[in-house]
């Protein structure tokens, strides 16, 4: 297949504002078409959240909630895959999730492997490897934000079929868009970065200060497009997935069979077992 459209969703939510937020995700996306439409890490609820009871209260369930109701008729709406980063409420604990919603079809998660800084007092970090959903023909598998300096974290979603590794985030380190060309190169996979702007701050720090920048790279290492830093934006990319499926760099390499899992041992996952 060929010609996939994801659309790049750079926001700026507002911390704590549920139905502001979904407001704004609907009308960004309003006027463009593309096959999957991608908001940056909590785009419904803002990033700083300072404890649990509050969290919890915007929180969505696994079963439902404003927040995925809302995310699922955006879907429809569109008639196209939607992924947005929200907190979820699931057996008593709170994960820093991203979701994704297909018109007609039930909603799937993939919960924060890695969580930085002040989310390690709010969040449980994940409890299962990355998974790898179909979408029009695409593969493609989530990882969220600080995800990025793990390389497991897409060799996994890449072992298993993986075209598309989609990365909603709050980035605010340096360096983190660049280490997703190497994210690309490594694994022969399309990353698309959504990263949000502006200014949070927890209670008595220093603000945090998103970078936006949000991104999609190529197979090759080859930067398509880059959002501002500071602006809210929407760019809709094409991408011809079949790119991602041959992973020969030579007549004689290839990106997996060369794997020395002899010598340093194989963090992936045994499927067959």
């Amino acid at each position: 297949m060929s010609g996939f459209r994801i659309a790049l969703m750079q926001t700026r939510p507002v911390l704590g504002e549920l139905e502001v937020n979904l407001s704004l995700m609907r009308e960004l996306a309003a006027p463009h078409a593309a096959d999957l439409f991608v908001y940056p890490e909590l785009a419904t609820t803002g990033y700083a959240l300072t404890d649990f009871a509050n969290a919890r209260a915007q929180a969505e369930e696994p079963a439902g909630g404003s927040g995925l109701e809302f995310l699922q008729e955006l879907a429809e709406e569109k008639s196209a895959a939607v992924i947005a980063g929200l907190p979820l409420h699931e057996r008593g604990a709170l994960f820093n999730a991203s979701a994704l919603l297909r018109p007609g079809m039930a909603p799937v998660f993939y919960r924060k492997l890695h969580l930085f800084y002040r989310e390690k007092d709010l969040f449980t970090p994940g409890d299962r490897p990355p998974e790898v959903w179909e979408w029009r023909g695409l593969k493609l598998g989530m990882m969220i934000c600080y995800d990025w300096v793990y390389p497991e974290t897409a060799r996994i979603m890449a072992h298993d079929g993986a075209d598309l590794i989609v990365h909603p985030a709050n980035l605010v380190l340096s360096h983190c868009q660049r280490a997703m060309v190497t994210r690309s190169l490594e694994n022969g996979v399309f990353t698309a970065t959504v990263n949000r702007i502006g200014e949070e701050r927890y209670p008595g720090e220093d603000p945090l200060v998103f970078t936006g920048g949000s991104q999609v790279t190529t197979p090759r290492g080859e930067l398509t497009v880059s959002l501002p830093v500071a602006e809210t934006a929407v760019r809709v990319v094409e991408i011809d997935p079949a790119q991602a499926r041959g992973k020969s760099l030579t007549t004689r390499n290839h990106l997996f069979a060369d794997r020395r899992a002899d010598i340093y041992g194989d963090p992936l996952p045994d499927r067959d077992g």
